[in-house]
């Protein structure tokens, strides 16, 4: 407890987007509650926040920390290592800490091909082809910057985790439905989920939320979605060749994007049971393929232009692949 009684609130954005923080934000006056009921000690996007003040706080003062991003370099590692000594309850929230998200597709390159793409792309005026020197000496002294890290890795990779929050990023009434559960647990007026439970999100699949009418399916060609002249408003997307991560993914995001006729791309992470998601939404794409001929499968499946991209867009680093082997290569933590 702080010195006005009140418990005290944390959220750091580590490798992310920052979508998190503006969803926390987006609970509207319901960030009032937060206000009302915690002390906020270290929220950096929001607040002058320095790393000293955590660091001379007592071990477990933070009631709760919301860490959101994945680990890509020593300063997230630390500040990971930090909050969770610091923290009672930390909770891996959004896509990016609890599997990866897209910063976790840079795990299918190693760090020399990910500085090639950044410091001589289009985009960079590099002449002199300059790299990241993680320590460098100047008149005042020498100059640090955190080191790069081959791989990206979840939270939990790296520390204990006691909840995961998933979405990309976590649906704005369901953040407030979590913060509604814990001022109640504080009143004493419920009781905390199991330790390592996923809060925030069902327990079923896109597919259950989503009201489109499902048939048999039988998949002869798999198109883009702005290859299709016009979608059919009521039937399952799948059903019409476009590639839909619903039944791969967990529900609780209110089948927000196969309502207006977007695919589902699998932000609120896998399903539950689900060990790899990428291995059973290539499941779920086989069974729906209508042909036993090897050839016409292989142009079948040429209408996925990225398997990977799409069978791993948020969850590489996750997975049971983890990285590929150039990653893997460029000696992997």
């Amino acid at each position: 407890m702080s010195d006005n009684g009140k418990p005290k609130f944390a959220m750091y954005w580590a490798a992310s987007c920052g979508g998190c923080e503006i969803a926390v934000l987006n609970i509207n006056e319901k960030i009032l509650d937060v206000d009302a009921n915690f002390e906020v000690v270290f929220w950096p996007v929001a607040m002058d926040a320095k790393y000293k003040d955590v660091e001379a706080m007592p071990d477990k003062s933070i009631l709760l920390t919301l860490f959101n991003g994945g680990i890509r370099n020593e300063e997230n590692e630390h500040l990971a290592i930090l909050l969770r000594q610091k923290s009672q309850i930390l909770v891996a929230f959004g896509s990016c800490a609890t599997e990866g998200c897209i910063p976790g597709l840079a795990n299918f390159s190693n760090t020399d091909q990910i500085y090639e793409a950044v410091y001589e792309g289009v985009s960079t005026d590099n002449p002199n082809h300059i790299r990241p020197q993680y320590n460098y000496e100047v008149p005042e002294g020498t100059l640090h910057i955190p080191a790069f890290y081959p791989a990206l890795r979840t939270l939990d990779q790296v520390v204990d985790v006691d909840y995961y929050m998933p979405g990309c990023p976590p649906e704005s009434h369901q953040i407030a439905a979590v913060i509604d559960l814990v001022l109640k647990v504080l009143n004493g007026e419920a009781e905390l989920p199991p330790k390592g439970a996923v809060i925030g999100a069902g327990n079923s699949t896109v597919c259950d939320e989503c009201g489109r009418k499902r048939h048999v399916k039988s998949i002869t060609k798999f198109v883009r979605i702005h290859e299709v002249d016009e979608i059919d408003p009521e039937l399952c997307l799948l059903e019409q060749g476009i590639l839909c991560n619903g039944p791969a993914t967990r529900s609780g995001c209110g089948a927000r994007c196969p309502g207006v006729g977007a695919a589902c791309i699998g932000c609120y992470g896998p399903a539950e049971g689900v060990i790899d998601y990428g291995a059973r939404l290539m499941t779920a794409v086989a069974s729906v393929i209508d042909s036993n001929d090897p050839d016409e499968i292989d142009a079948i499946l040429e209408g996925i232009p990225d398997p990977a991209g799409s069978f791993y867009r948020f969850s590489m680093p996750h997975s049971l692949l983890r990285m590929a082997k150039p990653a893997w290569s460029n000696g992997n933590r």
